[in-house]
């Protein structure tokens, strides 16, 4: 069995996608496969592809369906006993997947992330103190916020049967609805280094495209309660937050004159509220 499978969704991405797909096949860990999944692009992507001479990488392409349906296929098709994803705009340094399967081996636990260096716009800046990357438990404060970044993470092949796929119905907040039920059920692991590059500030990047992320995140939360089997605690924490963000997306929707969003979004949560 391949040790580690890497997925790369790409959705117009040509610009930088060689630039991801050559990190990875530089990694000092050689046992992998590189799945690349074109999300249904009009751009050069395929010729970027084909640019590559290496027996590990290989091409899907689909129609565009988003970024959860094309992890959710690569994964479907790969064979790695650790599955790890990267971001087409981001790239890894070259000990990145070495770190990890090790740390993992070691730790005996099912998932891990190393911690990254934010390059926004091509500017190097330092993310605030609460973007810092925990570790152990703590659905708490992924409730609170997203604190597994997709570039950074790696993961079991049982975990992902445990707890995959990612939510193909959310175009945002996909990843966090799969790390809160991770955060359920699994403590996370910390290589403390910065071996990943993110990238941000382009125009086409989810999170400025998207309007609205916080109706998705009460999706995840949402299903979060009804889908897992939580203890008193973690019920209690997912349902007081579930308040906290249905009062304050109620809040923005009447400021807009938007009565009747809000209203259903305090119906949908109302079964959990009480």
């Amino acid at each position: 069995m391949t040790c580690v499978s890497v997925i790369i969704p790409a959705h117009n991405r040509a610009g930088v996608l060689g630039r991801a797909v050559a990190s990875v096949l530089a990694q000092t860990w050689a046992d992998l496969e590189l799945i690349v999944v074109d999300d249904g692009s009009t751009d050069h992507t395929a010729q970027v592809l084909a640019g590559f001479d290496d027996p590990r990488l290989t091409g899907m392409r689909q129609e565009n369906k988003g970024v959860s349906s094309a992890r959710n296929l690569g994964i479907a098709a790969s064979r790695g006993r650790y599955i790890a994803l990267l971001d087409s705009d981001d790239y890894w340094l070259p000990e990145k997947l070495e770190r990890q399967v090790r740390f993992l081996a070691e730790s005996g636990l099912q998932i891990c992330q190393t911690d990254e260096t934010w390059i926004r716009d091509g500017v190097r800046v330092n993310p605030r103190f609460k973007h810092a990357k925990p570790a152990g438990w703590f659905l708490e404060k992924s409730l609170e916020l997203c604190l597994i970044s997709p570039s950074c993470v790696m993961f079991s092949r049982n975990l992902w049967d445990e707890l995959g796929p990612f939510d193909e119905r959310l175009p945002a907040c996909e990843d966090y609805s799969l790390w809160l039920r991770v955060a359920v059920r699994h403590a996370v692991g910390l290589v403390p280094e910065a071996l990943v590059v993110k990238t941000g500030g382009h125009a086409d990047q989810l999170s400025r495209r998207i309007i609205g992320l916080d109706l998705y995140r009460v999706y995840a939360v949402v299903d979060l309660l009804r889908s897992m089997d939580l203890t008193a605690e973690q019920r209690a924490l997912a349902v007081a937050s579930l308040g906290e963000r249905v009062r304050l997306y109620a809040q923005g929707c009447i400021k807009r004159g938007k009565d009747e969003e809000a209203m259903r979004v305090r119906a949908l949560a109302e079964p959990f509220l009480g």
